[in-house]
């Protein structure tokens, strides 16, 4: 109730609290200088490919009515006003696959309704626009952000599920379209013949299996044990839409017998044709709908407000995980008031946007932490090149150990912009011991002659997380985005069946860090069996919660999920599948403690991704740095310089996160820390 009684009280705050870092936005990225390049053409692909392969399926769910034009021009034009007007500038919006459900039920129903039909369907999606933006506006002027929280795990996890069981069920939906006749076209083309119609089909198998493999493999390039570091960090960061490319290319080796159109492409009109202009003109329809279907877009409207404000806020808060030592605060309810502007604005003429009949973005998931992990990696890059530098001079000047770490400690806060606190000793403390165990290695005497150590991978594992927080990358990016909406000649040479794979590989690469798949996989391994788990890196809640608890709590998760997924078959109220995970909130707060002891609960529906590493197993990168410290694994890097290890800045960051882009955090297993105990 105290929400409502001030409104306005979150937006102000957020407003004033992200005013005094406007103009540090800014400068901090321009200072970064052409550095800045390699994070904005990470997260362009990684933001682009989806939305290319969404506006393929819009068009193909709503008949032409949208296309790839419309989804990648909607990513650009709210990329751009987010950059410039957002309060937290390192969400990444996008056009992301439940409003492509949404939009698709919404063109079924209007598509089935004589006084409203394909032709205006458009239209009244407008209307559904105008009410979405008026509830964004309310929840965000009475601080509903205040109660994001209640959104633990166990909703985001079946709603990624979900998400990626629709990504696996599009990529089969393309593949066995391949084999038929595109509705409306004529079948007497000679494409359309049987044993093209099959040639197309096997190609896409082809093409789509070797999309999803490749891009799969491509992903982990930065552990593969050959190349070198830049060159796995390139294939790892570029290597999907590389494979992309790659396969497109070779879409194009088919025999010249092979007629036109095998295999299939995707078709999308050039923005300046005239069925994209009539796109974005829709304003003119907009009088034309039925005052009934008006007030009846209420109900989809309260779905995608209930759907975005869910998404929107879970996205911008993975983008600023704690993990990730943000200095610059967040702004959760004045980014809401701008998605529902940003929502209205497609679809009322304004100065501003003269875009109509775009369908909204709002904040994606992994794009958004993505995006901070690749900043997180420049600050590094730019901190340890600095610390590195301070530390040789000192050693020319044959500075004892600890001066030389208090030197480095002295470049750290100069480059983070901070004080010396408690917390930043804290963070550095580990830094600290490595440093002064270091001079005791016999090995680094050996090496360097001078008693001295290998500082870069010295420094690699100990220094703390810091990322470049701006605007520029964000800005820069959703321009490029804005260039491919004038590339369609190019993108329309991709085939459908790669696009397929795309939607594989999406639904694929989502699984590893979504606790909810690991507990189903764990619940086909026989409790005799689990030591075996216990063996390598597992979640925390393997030691402290039973198994019949972890089988229950999963089963309950997977019976909701086919709840959920099941109304998504429904075909008019599908419209309603956010519904369950608003339910889903009081289940969660007074249902499920009746039947879980709370601490389980805590574990098994834990805010953060919580990992039990083994010491004497793991890599040590695997380790926080105060286990290695003391398990003596700074060894690995200081007894065996002979052959250095080959780390980059990306790769140890990929071991600290999911694909999701959650950051573990990783603690030691009760067994490992009480033999340490015995040990020390």
């Amino acid at each position: 109730m105290e929400q409502i009684k001030t409104p306005f009280r979150g937006i102000a705050e957020d407003i004033r609290r992200r005013a005094l870092w406007y103009k540090q936005d800014w400068t901090d990225g321009i200072r970064s200088g052409i550095r800045i390049l390699a994070p904005t053409t990470y997260i362009f692909f990684a933001s682009a490919l989806p939305v290319i392969a969404f506006g393929e399926q819009l068009s193909r769910d709503t008949d032409g009515s949208l296309s790839t034009v419309e989804t990648l021009a909607s990513t650009a034009m709210c990329g751009i006003l987010h950059s410039i007007l957002g309060g937290q500038p390192l969400l990444i919006l996008g056009v992301a696959e439940p409003t492509v459900i949404m939009y698709t039920y919404l063109y079924k129903f209007a598509k089935g309704k004589s006084d409203l039909g394909q032709e205006l369907f458009l239209a009244w999606a407008g209307w559904v626009c105008v009410w979405t933006a008026l509830m964004l506006f309310l929840l965000a002027i009475f601080n509903a952000c205040d109660i994001i929280n209640r959104f633990t795990r166990i909703a985001g996890e079946i709603f990624g599920m979900l998400i990626t069981v629709l990504f696996i069920q599009e990529a089969i939906k393309g593949v066995v379209n391949e084999f038929r006749i595109p509705k409306g076209e004529d079948p007497n083309e000679e494409k359309y013949q049987f044993q093209w119609l099959y040639v197309n089909g096997l190609l896409s198998i082809i093409f789509s299996f070797g999309l999803l493999y490749t891009a799969l493999k491509s992903r982990k390039a930065r552990s593969w044990m050959h190349g070198t570091g830049s060159c796995r960090s390139f294939i790892a960061d570029y290597g999907v839409p590389l494979m992309v490319v790659l396969w497109t290319a070779l879409s194009f080796s088919v025999p010249s017998q092979v007629p036109s159109g095998v295999p299939r492409r995707l078709y999308s009109p050039l923005p300046w044709n005239s069925e994209s202009v009539y796109h974005w003109t829709v304003i003119k329809d907009m009088g034309n709908v039925p005052p009934a279907y008006i007030f009846a877009a209420l109900i989809p409207a309260l779905m995608i407000a209930g759907l975005y404000f869910f998404d929107h806020s879970v996205a911008s808060q993975m983008a600023q995980q704690k993990e990730f030592n943000l200095k610059k605060p967040s702004a959760y309810h004045h980014d809401i008031l701008l998605l529902g502007f940003m929502v209205c604005m497609k679809r009322i003429q304004t100065l501003l946007c003269g875009l109509l009949g775009l369908p909204p973005s709002n904040g994606v998931l992994p794009q958004a932490p993505m995006h901070t992990k690749s900043l997180a990696t420049l600050k590094r890059q730019l901190i340890r090149k600095k610390m590195v530098k301070t530390a040789k001079e000192s050693i020319k000047q044959k500075a004892t150990n600890s001066e030389i770490f208090y030197n480095m400690q002295d470049v750290f806060i100069e480059m983070d912009g901070t004080q010396l606190t408690k917390s930043v000793g804290k963070e550095l403390e580990n830094l600290k011991e490595a440093v002064m165990k270091a001079e005791n290695k016999e090995a680094n005497r050996k090496e360097n002659g001078t008693g001295t150590f290998d500082l870069e991978q010295l420094i690699d594992p100990y220094l703390p997380v810091r990322v470049n927080e701006q605007r520029v990358s964000n800005l820069l990016q959703s321009l490029l985005v804005t260039g491919a909406v004038f590339a369609i000649p190019l993108i329309k040479k991709i085939p459908t069946s790669v696009l397929a794979g795309y939607f594989a590989y999406m639904a694929i690469d989502s699984l590893p860090g979504n606790q909810f798949w690991e507990r189903f996989l764990l619940l086909f391994i026989t409790p005799q069996r689990l030591y075996k788990v216990k063996e390598g890196v597992h979640a925390s809640y393997v030691e402290t919660v039973p198994f019949k608890s972890i089988a229950c709590f999963t089963l309950f998760q997977l019976a909701y999920f086919m709840l959920c997924f099941g109304i998504t078959w429904i075909p008019i109220a599908g419209i309603l599948f956010p519904l369950p995970f608003f339910v889903l909130i009081g289940i969660r707060q007074y249902i499920l403690p009746k039947f879980f002891q709370p601490h389980h609960l805590r574990e098994l529906d834990a805010a953060e991704y919580e990992e039990v590493i083994v010491a004497h197993a793991s890599h040590p990168l695997g380790l926080s740095a105060k286990v290695v410290s003391d398990c003596d694994v700074e060894s690995t890097y200081f007894g065996n310089t002979e052959v250095g290890m080959d780390l980059s800045d990306g790769e140890i960051l990929d071991e600290l996160t999911t694909s999701r882009g959650e950051v573990k955090r990783r603690t030691l297993s009760f067994g490992e820390e009480k033999h340490l105990q015995e040990r020390y």
